[in-house]
């Protein structure tokens, strides 16, 4: 048995969760898993931490994060193996994950050191404020709550951690039950390396044992990534907190007269079918306007057709295993449900157990659950409008506003796409799935609400407090 980590500590408990090998199907690990008591403890251990925490330099709370950065480097090659077996992630983007998940702790150490008291201008035409100085310092908030998914079992899971530690912020992670090795390897790389006693714990769990992180006063800062249903109740518990809240989307890229086809069709394929479409900005919608779809269509199908899925260890595989055979049924179903509404299947449309071929539709009608909901897979669906006006309505139609990406050399539209687009972010020239670690990166609508990206996670794990000196 695996153990957990609580206050700091590994442990074991009564009962297991096990872990599978995503494609193989075969077991993997089994860890221990936390029940109410351990979370109580947990909770109890964060808060005794809190002063311990707070009091933490700058300086050390970087020298924690380098330090635990450089733990995880040293088991690169481990950790590659271990998110192409446990999320069945393709190998290739596997090592792309751990590397961002390395820059997440370089960036989240290097504003832990930029931390520094802000002065405040307090002129003003009265004259008033005249033989006054102020300052702000930005304090922790206290405990935090934190619950990860599993497409990105280790880069979402430092992105809550590591500003935790650089805010000074003592954390409870829930990690996804499906692959919570990836966290607990970030929670060793954390062990010993100088953060105060019960600072931390990560707590494997199943079911609604991790909702007292929404509930206990005792958290400070509920930060959570999952689906909108799950989303949107935690925060009605977790009312008198602050809340973060990623909950997916419906990703659209829109593709003009003006763009580079072949450019945009080999950055969309890989947006669309990579990692088999479990992630919340991978390009769902597929948005072209009147005067490029048929040669923009008939690149794509083209690149669709060409895809490999299947074994995530074969260097060449884009599209691995779906997290479980179920998902990789309910995603075939929704697309057999588009065709049935007059939707025609240009590419792909089978499975293999958990592996389902990169598909590409045209023609899904409106209320579709593939052109509509989060299908979180690797499908995608083309969309034919007018002009680019069109194209802008048909991106906010949406009830996701997480991303979106735009293909135009055209800078006016550019700059228009950027004005009236209803996301947390537009991506000029590239697809909406690209995303860098130090920015601010989440959504609006039912996509969420705050933003991570180290910098503002910890602005949201403090507090300004502020200093008047009569001078």
């Amino acid at each position: 048995m695996d153990p957990f980590l609580l206050a700091g500590a590994r442990e074991t408990a009564d009962a297991t969760i096990p872990v599978l090998d995503k494609h193989r199907g075969t077991p993997l690990a089994e860890v221990a898993r936390a029940d109410a008591g351990h979370f109580d403890r947990a909770l109890r251990a964060a808060d005794g931490a809190r002063s311990a925490m707070a009091s933490l330099r700058p300086d050390e709370r970087a020298g924690v994060l380098e330090q635990a950065r450089s733990r995880l480097g040293e088991r690169r090659d481990a950790l590659v193996e271990l998110l192409v077996a446990e999320g069945g992630k393709p190998v290739r983007a596997a090592r792309v994950e751990v590397d961002r998940t390395l820059t997440t702790f370089a960036v989240s150490a290097r504003e832990a050191l930029a931390a520094a008291d802000e002065p405040v201008s307090l002129g003003d035409a009265s004259g008033q404020a005249r033989g006054y100085a102020a300052r702000v310092r930005r304090v922790p908030i206290g405990v935090a709550g934190f619950i990860t998914p599993f497409n990105f079992p280790l880069n979402l899971v430092a992105h809550k951690v590591a500003p935790a530690v650089a805010a000074g912020c003592p954390f409870v992670l829930k990690p996804a039950s499906s692959t919570p090795l990836s966290a607990l390897a970030i929670g060793e790389a954390l062990l010993d390396a100088g953060l105060p006693e019960g600072a931390f714990s990560v707590l494997p769990a199943r079911g609604p044992v991790a909702e007292v992180l929404g509930t206990d006063d005792r958290v400070r800062k509920l930060s959570f990534t999952g689906s909108d249903a799950v989303g949107w109740r935690l925060a009605q518990l977790a009312w008198r907190k602050r809340v973060t809240l990623e909950l997916g989307g419906n990703a659209a890229v829109v593709v003009d007269g003006t763009a580079d086809l072949d450019d945009a069709a080999a950055r969309i394929t890989n947006a669309a079918f990579g990692q088999a479409g479990q992630s919340c900005i991978s390009v769902q919608r597929i948005v072209a306007t009147a005067d490029v779809a048929d040669a923009l269509r008939e690149r794509l199908v083209e690149r669709a057709r060409e895809v490999r899925a299947g074994d995530p260890r074969d260097e060449e595989t884009l599209v691995g295993p779906m997290i479980n055979e179920r998902e990789a049924e309910r995603v075939l179903a929704w697309v057999d449900e588009a065709v049935a509404g007059g939707a025609t299947v240009l590419a792909g449309g089978e499975r293999d157990g958990a592996v389902v071929q990169a598909t590409l539709l045209e023609g899904a009608a409106p209320g579709s659950r593939v052109l509509d909901d989060e299908v979180f897979g690797p499908v995608a669906t083309l969309v034919r409008v007018p002009d680019f006006e069109a194209a802008l309505r048909e991106v906010n139609r949406s009830r996701y506003g997480l991303q979106a990406g735009v293909f135009t050399a055209d800078r006016s539209r550019a700059a228009r796409a950027f004005d009236v687009l209803e996301v947390g972010g537009v991506v000029i020239g590239d697809v909406p799935t690209w995303r860098a670690e130090a920015m601010p990166y989440g959504g609006v609508k039912d996509s969420g609400v705050g933003r991570e990206g180290p910098r503002y996670a910890i602005e949201a794990l403090t507090e300004p407090r502020l200093l008047v000196e009569r001078t």
